[in-house]
């Protein structure tokens, strides 16, 4: 594949070096990041466990800020260099995510997006701030979800989807190429059957994988000549 026309990144553990959920967990933590592990892993469906998590938590308006500020304190090396690349190519760039839709809008505004540009799980708090559920509707609450929204964009292709967990690799048939980031977290669920495998830490490597010979020229005469050129070699098929 000579580049790509539309490029999706999950948020958590791939744009970011946290969970949201764990962030947000406190005493719960590790009962909570228990229960992320078996779904991120594949071994029990996100849907048995999303409510799950949140009703343990009850996360506030104000909590769920400070996770916002921490996703963007957390971006991984390149993140705001690649994604400002990509869009000066004119590439379409998105964020898919299972994560709450405030918190994951923090990071797109950061990087320059558009709130349209994303897509998360939207929660519901009471005029005290306190939580009052989620979009319990939401396909990204739910197993083979990403695919659904994803197609439902009808992005220019060829696409590249890019995430961590088993939630990403599902929604390959959406997408032209998966490409599984690993630098945060190696997940067998995501790296088997993976098109590419992204071990160096950095998202620099997205932006190669992404361009074409005609990219790469027109990239050489920009500020992120330096990005390309540290990026090659990063890349493994999965």
């Amino acid at each position: 594949m000579t580049g790509f026309a539309s490029v999706v990144f999950d948020c958590d553990s791939t744009l970011v070096e946290v969970e949201g959920i764990d962030e947000l967990s406190g005493p719960f933590r590790a009962q909570i990041s228990a229960l992320t592990d078996a779904a991120m892993d594949g071994s029990v469906p996100l849907e048995e466990v999303y409510g799950r998590r949140l009703e343990i938590i009850q996360p506030t308006r104000a909590q769920l800020d400070e996770v916002g500020a921490t996703y963007v304190h957390t971006l991984v090396p390149h993140a705001r260099e690649t994604v400002a690349a990509l869009r000066w190519l004119g590439k379409t760039v998105r964020i898919v995510s299972g994560g709450l839709l405030p918190a994951v809008l923090a990071v797109a505004r950061e990087l320059g997006m558009d709130d349209a540009d994303v897509a998360a799980v939207a929660i519901r708090f009471d005029e005290d701030g306190e939580y009052a559920g989620f979009d319990r509707e939401s396909p990204l609450a739910r197993s083979n979800g990403k695919a659904q929204v994803i197609g439902a964009w009808n992005l220019p292709r060829p696409a590249l989807l890019v995430g961590d967990g088993a939630t990403d690799r599902e929604a390959r048939p959406a997408v032209d190429a998966f490409a599984a980031y690993a630098a945060v977290v190696e997940r067998p669920a995501a790296v088997d059957g993976a098109d590419y495998v992204l071990r160096e830490p950095g998202l620099a490597a997205v932006l190669a994988l992404a361009c074409s010979e005609e990219d790469r020229a027109r990239l050489a005469e920009s500020p992120w000549a330096g990005l390309l050129d540290a990026s090659a070699g990063y890349a493994s098929g999965g």
